[in-house]
C-alpha cells in the first residue's frame, strides 16, 4: 500500500456521461466528490460529453475538485451496419470509422489523466455509456468500479442491460443500489456484484413543521418520472381537499404537455409549477406531504431528501430501491406501480390525517439516518481497502 493510501488520500476519478446533466447521477457524483474530498482524497469528476442547455445543472463556479469534459459536442450515435446494404453504405462506414477514431483519441486523453494518478487510484464509472470510453483507456494500476444507478428491471428493459453484460464482467466490482438488485444480477450471471446505497444529501436537526397544506414533488419533467401519472392521481384526490396545493419542482421538455394535461384534468388551479430549485430542503420544509409517481427509479435521492426533511411520502413501489428506503405503513405509504387510484388513496389518507402525517414523518426522519453521508462514505472507504488487497 502506498503512503498516500495509508494516510487516507487517494486519487479518485468519477466518470459519468456528463458532469452537469440534471438528474440523480450528477447530484450523486458531486456529492460523493465533496465527501471524498473531505476525507483527504484528490477527486476528479469526468464527463464524456456536454449536455443541452435545457437539461444542464447549474454548478458552483468554485468547485473544490477538478472537472473535465472529454468532448466539445455530443458524439454521433453508434450504428450497426447490417447486411450487404450496410456494408455498401460508404458514407455511413466513413462516419462510423471517424467516430471510432475520435473515441480512441478521447480514451487516450482519459488515459493520460489516469497515468498521472498516484498509486492506489480508484476509477468509479457511474453509467455504462461512459464505460465504453473507460474500456478503451489505460486503467492499469487503478481499481475499477462500475455502477448501475437504476434497478435491474429498468436495465433489462433498455439497451443498458446488454451493455452491462458486455462491459462490466471484468471490472473489480460492479455496484448496484440494493441487495435485491445485486441478487438479480448475480442470478443473471454477473459474478462481481455488490450493493452500495446513495447517501443522504442533507440531514436537518429537526423535521419539517408540516403545517402547510402542500403536497410537494421534486423531479425532472421527463417521462420516466411519471409527473403525468401524479397529475392523474392528484385529479382523483384533490376534489376532497380543495384547500390543498400540489407544488411540482423541476424542469424539462415535457412541461408544456404536463401543463396541458393538468388543464384537461381540471386541476390547473391547484397545481403550482415551481421550476428547478437549488433549495430542495427549503421546498420540502414548506410541504406536509411528498409525492413520487416515477415509472422507474434506482435509489431515488428525492425520497431520501423528503424523509430526511421529515415529510411523509406517498410513492409508487417502482423499484427495489424504493422498498429499501420506505417501509410501507411505518415511515411512508406505497402504491402499486402505475395504479394512480391507489396513489390517490394514499395521498388522500395523508392529507386527511394530521396524526398519520406526523407519525410517518417523524419515523422517516429517524429511520433514514441509516443512510447518513458519514456511514455511506465509510462503506466506500472499506471497499477501496478491500479491493486494493
Amino acid at each position: 500500500m502506498s503512503d498516500q493510501t495509508a494516510s487516507g488520500g487517494r486519487d479518485i476519478f468519477l466518470v459519468s456521461n456528463s458532469v452537469d446533466e440534471l438528474g440523480g447521477v450528477t447530484t450523486w457524483s458531486h456529492q460523493m466528490a465533496r465527501l471524498f474530498g473531505d476525507r483527504g482524497h484528490r477527486v476528479h469528476v469526468i464527463g464524456i460529453a456536454p449536455v443541452a442547455e435545457e437539461i444542464r445543472q447549474k454548478l458552483p463556479a468554485d468547485l473544490p475538485y477538478a472537472t473535465t469534459t472529454l468532448y466539445d459536442a455530443h458524439p454521433p450515435a453508434a450504428r450497426r451496419l447490417h447486411g450487404i446494404k450496410g456494408r455498401l453504405n460508404a458514407p455511413e462506414r466513413r462516419r462510423q470509422a471517424a467516430r471510432r477514431a475520435k473515441m480512441r483519441a478521447k480514451a487516450e486523453q482519459l488515459s493520460e489523466l489516469l497515468r498521472a494518478a498516484r498509486p492506489g487510484a480508484v476509477v468509479i464509472v457511474t453509467q455504462v455509456w461512459a464505460m465504453e470510453w473507460v474500456a478503451l483507456a489505460d486503467t492499469k494500476g487503478c481499481t475499477l468500479i462500475a455502477m448501475s444507478h437504476e434497478s435491474f428491471e429498468a436495465s433489462e428493459k433498455s439497451s443498458r442491460g446488454r451493455r452491462v453484460r458486455r462491459f462490466y464482467p471484468e471490472v473489480d466490482r460492479m455496484l448496484v443500489l440494493t441487495p435485491e438488485d445485486a441478487d438479480l444480477w448475480i442470478r443473471a450471471g454477473m459474478q462481481n456484484v455488490g450493493s452500495m446505497p446513495n447517501p443522504l444529501p442533507f440531514m436537518p436537526d429537526s423535521p419539517a413543521p408540516r403545517t402547510e397544506k402542500v403536497v410537494a414533488s421534486v423531479g425532472r419533467l421527463a417521462f420516466e418520472k411519471g409527473m403525468d401519472l401524479l397529475l392523474d392521481a392528484w385529479a382523483d384526490a384533490a376534489p376532497h381537499h380543495a384547500d390543498w396545493t400540489l407544488r411540482i419542482y423541476g424542469a424539462g421538455v415535457e412541461e408544456p404537455a404536463l401543463r396541458a394535461h393538468a388543464a384537461e384534468l381540471g386541476v390547473e388551479e391547484s397545481v403550482e409549477w415551481m421550476g428547478s430549485t437549488d433549495d430542495v430542503l427549503g421546498a420540502l420544509r414548506g410541504a406536509s406531504v411528498f409525492a413520487q409517481a416515477s415509472r422507474a427509479e434506482g435509489f431515488p435521492i428525492t425520497l431520501l431528501e423528503a424523509m430526511a426533511a421529515g415529510v411523509p411520502v406517498a410513492a409508487f413501489d417502482c423499484a427495489p430501491g424504493v422498498r429499501e428506503i420506505v417501509k410501507h405503513g411505518e415511515d411512508g405509504l406505497l402504491a402499486r406501480l402505475g395504479n394512480t387510484m391507489e396513489l390517490a388513496g394514499q395521498l388522500d389518507r395523508l392529507m386527511s390525517d394530521r396524526e398519520l402525517r406526523d407519525r410517518l414523518g417523524d419515523n422517516a426522519f429517524r429511520n433514514v439516518k441509516r443512510y447518513s453521508s458519514a456511514e455511506i462514505t465509510d462503506r466506500w472507504e472499506n471497499l477501496f481497502s478491500f479491493l486494493e488487497r
